[in-house]
């Protein structure tokens, strides 16, 4: 499948990508928190935990994820769509 342009999108293409990579981006942030939280306190009862390397491998999924909304926001703002 190939990846669409932002610039080639509809309008409303645009903004419906725009909702669903809010959600999924605030949602991913919830659940990295409270995994990192979750590893920190299993750190803390037993000793040692590996599994926090885990929110860290997970992180760069969500750099991508803001720097894609940053760009929809972006091309939004210089179609003047809201």
């Amino acid at each position: 499948m190939k990846k669409q342009l932002f610039k080639e999108m509809s309008n409303e293409e645009l903004l419906k990508k725009e909702k669903l990579l809010k959600i999924f981006t605030y949602t991913f942030v919830g659940v990295l928190v409270a995994l990192f939280l979750m590893n920190i306190y299993l750190r803390t009862k037993t000793g040692s935990s590996t599994s926090l390397i885990v929110p860290f491998a997970l992180f760069p999924i969500l750099i991508i994820n803001m720097n894609s909304l940053k760009e929809i926001k972006k091309e939004i703002s210089s179609r003047k769509i809201k």
